[in-house]
Parts: structure tokens; C-alpha cells; sequence
């Protein structure tokens, strides 16, 4: 495969300097995705926007985590996995919710577990859920504005995923202890 640029302050696309220094400000470095998607500055300011929107929404960081991670699993991100894997204790989520979403076993809560099977339904389905999977997700406490919320987070996880696949990101340093593979086959949606 074709080697992406991997961009540092110094090579990237004008336009994309001041992301990158965004991106170091706030994590203390570079991390790998974000020096991939400076290639593109259309691309990584979108990416950072759909993050910061979708961060926004009404979702808790439990529920942030597992449609974040829902997403990584099912699209197999090497990098997302381990990255949201830790976010998710920066964010103070559980191991158990973490452990879970990675090793797709059953989460600790009737609706964190529906959250991940609609966001599995959305994701498998390409949006086109029947109305019994839509109520199902209602019954369980959510509405349609947390549909919505899902398909923001759809898009800005497609993003990050795909970027990863076709430019073979490394996982960065901080997250190597936490490598992710499917162990597997995926959960029945």
C-alpha cells in the first residue's frame, strides 16, 4: 500500500499548522490520526469538528464511549480501539464498560447495551433501521434526538476508521499496552 504522509508542524499543508498545534496544546503531543489527517486540512477540521459537536451532545462519557467504540469494533480500527480505550479512563468511564465494548460481551446496563446495539443496527444497516429497532431503542430511554446523535458520531468515527485503515496509522506510543484485535466473531445486532 501507499505510504500516507505523516505530517509534523514543520511539513504539513499550511492550512493544517494551526490543527496540529490545536492538537499538541491539547494532548501534549501529535497524536497519530491527527498528523494523518493534516495531509488534508478539509479533512482533519472536519474531523475535529464532527468530534467536538458529537462530544456536545447530550450523550454522557459512558455513552460517548459506547457508540465510539461500538463503531471502532465493528470497522476493526486498529488505532481507535486503543485510543478510545484510553480516552475512555481519561474520562473516567469503567473497565467494565471498556472491557466490554472491546471483548463484545454484554455491557453492565440494560441501556448502555441497548445504545450499543442500535449503534450497531445504524452502522450494519447504513441508517435503514426497521421501526421495531427504532422503538426498541425509544423503550429503552433514548429519542430521536439521540438518533441523531448516533449518525454525528457515525460520521465522525467513519472518518477517523477509514483514515486508519488506508493509512496503516501506528498506534501511538501511550496507547501501545492497549493494542485490540477481534477476538471473535461480532455480536448479533
Amino acid at each position: 500500500m501507499t505510504d500516507f504522509p505523516s505530517h509534523d508542524l514543520d511539513s504539513a499543508p499550511e492550512a493544517s499548522k494551526p490543527l496540529l498545534e490545536n492538537s499538541q496544546k491539547a494532548f501534549g503531543r501529535l497524536p497519530g490520526l491527527h498528523k494523518v489527517l493534516a495531509e488534508s486540512p478539509q479533512a482533519f477540521e472536519g474531523y475535529q469538528i464532527l468530534h467536538k459537536l458529537f462530544t456536545e451532545s447530550d450523550f454522557d462519557a459512558d455513552e460517548l464511549t459506547v457508540v465510539w467504540q461500538t463503531i471502532n469494533v465493528e470497522h476493526e480500527c486498529h488505532y481507535c480501539v486503543p485510543a478510545h480505550t484510553g480516552i475512555a479512563k481519561m474520562m473516567k468511564v469503567s473497565d467494565e464498560i471498556s472491557e466490554a465494548l472491546r471483548n463484545e460481551t454484554p455491557l453492565p446496563n440494560a441501556k448502555l447495551e441497548a445504545l450499543r446495539t442500535f449503534t450497531l443496527q445504524m452502522v450494519r444497516e447504513r441508517g435503514n433501521v426497521s421501526e421495531a429497532q427504532m422503538q426498541t431503542f425509544f423503550d429503552a430511554g433514548y429519542d430521536h434526538r439521540a438518533v441523531l446523535n448516533i449518525i454525528l458520531g457515525i460520521a465522525q468515527k467513519t472518518m477517523s476508521n477509514y483514515t486508519n485503515h488506508v493509512a496503516q496509522t501506528p498506534v501511538d506510543q501511550v496507547f501501545e499496552g492497549l493494542k485490540w484485535k477481534r477476538a471473535g466473531k461480532p455480536l448479533a445486532a
